[in-house]
Formats: structure tokens, sequence, C-alpha cells
């Protein structure tokens, strides 16, 4: 049986990060955001690399869904899932994911957004999927009984083992100590958008030093940053800590 592990989150929330942490464990294969090129496709966002990641996957809807929910790739007992709430604009969302766990990880929207606008052009908060990201949360929890584990990544920064080891407790799967570590470079699962978005994460060899301060934001970042500001406080209520 295979335990398929839905991770939603925004962008710029160290995803990737934790998607190399749970592809260093030998028992689990890992998907970088499936359903990524059917967004592009659907919307014609001007992303970058964006006719090349349309180009290089899947972009039905219901194909991408029935291949996310079969058996994971090698046969692989655990099957991690990197997914965004904001690419889900077509006619599959979270209601359609009732065979696998769903864990959600945040970050304090002043650094999504300073950390965002490095890589793509900033036109509106919807672009970060905060709002999103409550609403899934929400319909999980009405769906299941059960509150479902949150992860902020500053959390995990500052303790890695230790928050790692309560998200593989919620999620009922063994903590195995390979997920802090990681090998330096692209990875195969990496979608082609890889070469624009991953340079920080390709450089590194495991979780990156604790946060600092909160970044300053002026203006219409500023903006963004507090509008995304109450759906990030409600989730973060719920977050897993060492």
């Amino acid at each position: 049986m295979t335990i398929r592990i839905a991770m939603w989150s925004g962008p710029r929330n160290i995803s990737t990060a934790m998607m190399r942490s749970f592809g260093s464990r030998a028992d689990c294969a890992v998907s970088d955001e499936p359903f990524y090129g059917a967004f592009l496709k659907a919307t014609g966002e001007p992303h970058p690399l964006a006719r090349e990641t349309i180009e290089s996957m899947e972009c039905d809807w219901h194909t991408v869904l029935r291949q996310q929910s079969g058996d994971a790739p090698s046969g692989e007992p655990v099957w991690y899932q990197k997914h965004m709430p904001h690419h889900m604009v077509g006619p599959v969302s979270i209601a359609a994911f009732g065979d696998h766990l769903h864990a959600f990880l945040i970050r304090a929207p002043e650094r999504v957004v300073a950390s965002y606008r490095k890589k793509n052009e900033l036109r509106r908060a919807e672009m970060l999927g905060f709002a999103q990201m409550r609403s899934y949360f929400d319909f999980e929890c009405e769906r299941s009984g059960t509150v479902p584990p949150v992860v902020d990544s500053d959390d995990i920064l500052a303790d890695p083992e230790g928050v790692l080891t309560r998200l593989c407790e919620a999620l009922g799967i063994e903590w195995d100590p390979a997920m802090l570590a990681w090998e330096e470079g692209p990875h195969p699962e990496d979608g082609v958008w890889g070469t624009h978005w991953y340079d920080r994460v390709n450089a590194s060899t495991g979780f990156g030093e604790p946060p600092g301060d909160l970044p300053e934001l002026e203006g219409e970042y500023l903006q963004v940053a507090e509008e995304c500001r109450d759906d990030y406080e409600a989730l973060a209520r719920y977050r897993i800590s060492a």
C-alpha cells in the first residue's frame, strides 16, 4: 500500500528543500508540482519557462490526478507530492485527493514576498497562495474531522530534526535521519522550471541557517504581505513545534 503525502504550500516556502528532504529517504518517491503545467496552460500566466514547462508535462487535470493517485513511480511505499493550492484552477481540487494524507507548509508573508519578487513579477497576493491554502486546510479539517499537520519554514530551519520528526509522527511514517541531507545540484525529479527557481537549493546539501529578522518591505510589496497575514496567522496557530 502506498502512503501518498500531499504537501500543500505556496511558492518560496522552502518547498523544494522539503522535497529534497523526503527524497533522501530510501522508501520515498517525490513529485515536483505535477499540476504546474496544467495551471500555466489554463491561465496563460507569464511565468519564467512557462512554454518549456507546458511542453514537458502532462497538462490534462484528470490525467495528472490519476497519475498522482496510483502507485509510486518505482513502487516505493511512501510518495511525497509537492503541490500548490493556487495551481488548482481547473476541475481538480483537494476534494479529489481522498486517498492522500495532507500536510501544509507555510512561511511568513514577508519572507515569501521578499523571495518571490527576486524571481518573478509579483502582481497580486493571490499569486502566493495563502488564501487558497487556508481554504484547503479548512476543507481537510472538515472532511477528516482532524487537524492536518502544519509546519512553518522558520521552525524547520531552526530545528530540522525536531520538527521533521514530529511531522513524520503526524504522518504515520518513521523518522529517517537521511532527511537532513541531500546531494548538491539538480535532481532528476525536478521540473524544468528548476533552472530558474532552484538555484539556492541546488547549491545546498541540507537545510539552511535559522532565519534572521523579517525583511522590511515597502509600498506594494508591504501591501501584498499584509493581505496575506490573516491567512498565514490562521494556519500558524496549528503549526508543529519541536
